[in-house]
């Protein structure tokens, strides 16, 4: 199978520059790797010809369900038959590209199990020993090198890394684009895949680690995309995603709950 990476960056250039490094040291080399710029012109410099770049307009709430279509869709013109997904901040284990490929089949959903890593020393991260820092996430399973094991809450997907053949991604309709900025459009992909009957495995040996930056918990700069993108999703579906963060905003009192559903405070 032609095998393209998708990545949507604004900023993080170190992140990206590093992901690359990664992807270079594949042990199944990807066929072509497709990097979609939200507003940011500086992407080019970056990359070089390590991969093709494509140009998105980005307001103050990024389109990242727009930027992850634009760079599929331009993986699928030039031939790709699989498609993974890798968020910028995210360093491909040398396996992972093979292990999404010799995996992949049409009709299913596959995602990788995907570490935190602590703060990077002064000297940065060093490739061969991410292994050894990596932390996974606690509430997602991390199955056995070679194993596929079929997922049993789609609400689990997280787009950091996952994989699926352009023939699914056609059938899905890729990300709805209603969405902007922070949170929501993956619960959504997610949802529509299970409605139309696309299982979620979890794919081992597809690992990749997450760098670390610093995050608010709650993400109150995000609380407006949250309800925005939260009232989306619930139109569409009938039930409020990002429940954990939508609680902890209503113990700052910063929201409440009507009957019409969360609103700010």
């Amino acid at each position: 199978m032609r095998t393209a990476v998708v990545t949507v960056v604004h900023g993080r250039h170190d992140h990206l520059a590093l992901q690359l490094a990664g992807l270079a040291g594949q042990t199944r080399p990807a066929d072509q790797h497709v990097v979609v710029a939200m507003g940011d012109d500086e992407v080019r410099g970056v990359v070089g010809d390590r991969a093709a770049v494509v140009e998105l307009p980005a307001a103050d709430r990024l389109p990242l369900a727009a930027a992850r279509n634009a760079g599929a869709a331009a993986a699928i013109a030039d031939g790709a038959q699989l498609l993974v997904f890798l968020d910028v901040d995210c360093v491909p284990a040398p396996a992972l590209v093979q292990r999404y490929a010799a995996v992949a089949q049409d009709g299913v959903l596959d995602s990788g199990p995907v570490s935190y890593l602590p703060p990077p020393s002064a000297a940065g991260y060093d490739l061969a020993s991410l292994p050894t820092l990596a932390d996974p996430h606690p509430a997602r399973p991390v199955p056995p090198e070679g194993t596929v094991q079929p997922a049993e809450d789609h609400r689990l997907f997280w787009s950091l890394s996952f994989a699926l053949t352009a023939a699914t991604w056609t059938r899905l309709g890729g990300f709805c684009e209603a969405y902007a900025g922070y949170g929501g459009e993956d619960t959504d992909f997610a949802e529509t895949a299970h409605a139309a009957g696309v299982p979620l495995r979890w794919v081992g040996g597809a690992a990749a680690f997450h760098q670390h930056h610093p995050v608010s918990r709650p993400p109150v700069e995000h609380l407006d995309d949250v309800l925005v993108n939260g009232r989306v999703f619930a139109d569409r579906w009938g039930w409020w995603p990002m429940q954990g963060w939508l609680d902890a905003f209503a113990e700052r009192g910063l929201v409440r709950r009507t009957a019409d559903g969360w609103v700010a405070a």
